[in-house]
């Protein structure tokens, strides 16, 4: 899995590229935040003031202005990016239109987006893990090692357990999100109060969002014996369509409503094409890809 995640990330010198151009983004271990404080980057000038200290004067451009200016560097504060990957049973669910389960897909993302944020120099730290947040090449193997033990004993927990977050932190959640939409704002509420930027990926089999089952057809309950049998499937898929679009519409709008992002992607699609995407969200740039949350909707309970 470790190496799968750094193939990715090695597969985009671009990538890396770009979060060193952007100074200023949360991808970045330490940012400027555009106000006054303690930092080796220069800010502005600014009018000396009755009670600053004199060592916080600049000489040479109030010589030349006559006037006496104090230097303000930019505050400066390192960041973590938080990891979630939901364990849930259902999470392990892989068709036979992908060649891999929702949870292997979701685990080498986030230690994929792991992995470029500490060669910014950014703390990483997964939700649930007994791992201090780092970021070094250690923390990044205990993360891998941790997310590589948890399929064979999988979560029963599908949503992030309360927990306070420093500020400055990012968190980006991936999960099928099936679960009902009460359970998911209480979760999601608890985190946002502490001003975390939130960044949901849903992660769906292709199978779960296009239902092409036709005829007689058995279903199982990944978390239980309970199974359903039908003589013609397809005469369920209006209705599946339509629960699974309500339901996601309300994600969706709970997620708006946090100023969070919502990301839809299909574990047949390009695990490259989602972290570059990712990456750019993280950043605070738009995203321009199939992976945004404009696809067409879709939801269910579990």
């Amino acid at each position: 899995m470790r190496h799968s995640a750094e193939k990715a990330a090695a597969a985009f010198p671009g990538l890396l590229i770009a979060a060193e151009r952007i100074a200023d983004t949360v991808i970045h271990g330490v940012h400027g935040r555009r106000r006054s404080g303690p930092g080796e980057d220069f800010w502005q000038f600014r009018p000396y003031s009755p009670g600053d200290a004199a060592q916080r004067i600049d000489w040479r451009r109030s010589a030349k202005r006559n006037r006496l200016f104090i230097r303000e560097n930019e505050w400066a504060a390192t960041n973590t990016l938080w990891s979630f990957v939901s364990a849930t049973p259902g999470m392990h669910f892989k068709s036979d239109l992908s060649d891999t389960t929702k949870y292997d897909r979701a685990a080498i993302l986030a230690l994929a987006l792991s992995i470029l944020a500490t060669k910014s120099g950014e703390q990483v730290a997964c939700l649930g893990a007994p791992i201090s947040p780092g970021h070094s090449r250690g923390t990044l193997n205990k993360l891998a090692h941790w997310l590589e033990d948890r399929p064979a004993q999988p979560d029963e927990h599908g949503l992030p357990v309360a927990q306070v977050l420093p500020r400055f932190s990012t968190c980006i959640l991936f999960s099928d999100f099936l679960e009902p939409v009460d359970d998911i704002k209480e979760s999601f509420t608890h985190l946002a109060a502490a001003g975390v930027n939130g960044h949901v990926v849903q992660v769906f089999d292709p199978v779960e969002e296009t239902f092409p089952f036709i005829g007689r057809t058995e279903f199982k309950d990944t978390s239980s014996s309970a199974s359903l049998t039908t003589g013609k499937a397809e005469t369920l898929r209006p209705g599946y369509e339509e629960r699974l679009r309500q339901h996601r519409n309300q994600l969706r709008d709970l997620v708006k409503s946090l100023g969070w992002s919502f990301t839809i992607h299909h574990t047949d699609q390009s695990v490259s094409k989602i972290l570059l995407g990712l990456h750019h969200l993280i950043a605070g740039q738009t995203l321009h890809s199939s992976h945004q949350s404009t696809q067409p909707p879709a939801q269910v309970g579990r």
